[in-house]
């Protein structure tokens, strides 16, 4: 990843950022060093730059959002993945949650539906030499089922219902954290036991934009 268009002054303000993620429970020391060291100022809008390390949600392209760190920490933390894993992660959005994923070592896969943020993402993704296994523009609800099965799902938009889709594309062992939900949404995690048994963790109240089909 390139330095140049990185500075001290944002790297203080991830200090701070990192230092308010741990006293609010992120533990995981490798996702509060790639928290640390990606700069989520290059996937803001630019005229919300000021505020990229305020441990808030801010609207990008397309009535999406990019979504708050603690967010972004709390979903990477709980799918427990190490490097080399396979990771899929359903909504790209920005490209700040998938710059985590790479950043950390995992092969990732991500999938867009929107076509202006699909573009967006691929060139920041070039432009900053992150690594990712395969860029999709396509429907998230359908998973790359030639790609699968996966170490780690992660979705970053509400579903209504759990995605059996999805659900099939993990290995055994694997996990998938996904929000649920219509008004507000429950975090849950789904860890596979076998080919038809799923064991369901739930983490507490979050809010996300709509999981949409189609593209």
């Amino acid at each position: 990843m390139e330095t140049n268009i990185d500075s001290p002054k944002y790297q203080g303000q991830r200090n701070q950022m990192v230092s308010k993620l741990e006293s609010l429970g992120i533990n995981d020391k490798n996702v509060l060093i790639a928290l640390n060291n990606v700069p989520r100022h290059l996937f803001m809008d630019p005229g919300l730059i000021s505020h990229s390390y305020k441990n808030n949600a801010y609207p990008i392209e397309s009535g999406q959002t990019i979504s708050q760190p603690y967010t972004v920490a709390f979903q990477t933390q709980l799918i427990k993945c190490k490097q080399g894993d396979k990771v899929l992660e359903i909504g790209t959005g920005s490209g700040y949650q998938t710059a985590i994923l790479s950043y950390l070592g995992f092969d990732v896969f991500t999938i867009e539906r929107d076509v202006t943020l699909f573009k967006k993402s691929s060139l920041i993704f070039k432009n900053l030499s992150i690594k990712i296994k395969m860029n999709l523009f396509a429907d998230g609800h359908l998973g790359i089922k030639d790609s699968a099965p996966f170490d780690g799902i992660i979705v970053t938009a509400a579903a209504k219902e759990i995605p059996k889709n999805l659900m099939n594309q993990l290995r055994v062992g694997g996990r998938m954290v996904i929000p649920i939900g219509e008004e507000d949404q429950t975090m849950y995690r789904f860890t596979r036991i076998d080919k038809s048994k799923f064991k369901k963790e739930e983490f507490g109240q979050f809010k996300f934009v709509p999981m949409v089909k189609g593209k």
